[in-house]
């Protein structure tokens, strides 16, 4: 992957996106413990929905070029191990590239955020890779013990979750290119 086809505003919006990802994430995980706590619904599937919207809205502001998923997801990755707290260490970079990976290659096929459904399939691939990856790695889960009711409860809060955040990545690209924000002819419809 060359950094030769990203312009300077691409790597800013990929920048920007990477930053956002990881600052919504100490405020959006208490908040939404509270309400999946007690309800006895795994947390983090439900969250990684909020973060994994940056992926997807990335994507679409580069104008669907590919690698950005990716980069956005090494740059989170690289900003994680830097922080002193909430860290996996070296595994930081692989937990946040991969739901990255795993968007880039949805869009392989569909072009990348050009419709809600292409939008909710990034943002589900995104979120059931993060999930199972620190369902494995970090949580130390194997998957092939867990009993199928709570196996497919995270399942489908996983897909439920970063579905939805594709989708509102969607509708925060909708209105962007309303504002034609960033000056980008190829917001033009």
């Amino acid at each position: 992957m060359s950094l030769k086809k990203f312009s300077t505003t691409d790597l800013v919006v990929i920048t920007m996106m990477a930053a956002l990802g990881i600052a919504i994430k100490p405020v959006i995980t208490p908040l939404v413990q509270i309400i999946t706590g007690p309800l006895l619904i795994p947390g983090g599937t439900v969250a990684g929905g909020f973060y994994m919207l940056w992926l997807v809205l990335g994507y679409g502001l580069t104008g669907n070029k590919p690698g950005t998923a990716l980069l956005i997801g090494l740059v989170q990755g690289i900003i994680v191990i830097l922080q002193p707290f909430a860290n996996h260490g070296a595994f930081s970079i692989i937990s946040y590239a991969a739901p990255g990976l795993a968007t880039e290659l949805v869009y392989l096929f569909l072009k990348g955020p050009v419709s809600p459904a292409a939008a909710f399939a990034g943002g589900v691939a995104a979120n059931l890779t993060g999930s199972f990856l620190v369902l494995l790695v970090v949580m130390r889960v194997n998957i092939l013990r867990l009993p199928a009711v709570p196996f497919l409860l995270m399942f489908l809060t996983a897909v439920l979750a970063g579905g939805l955040g594709g989708v509102v990545a969607y509708g925060l690209l909708t209105r962007l290119r309303k504002f034609r924000a960033f000056g980008r002819e190829q917001y033009e419809e």
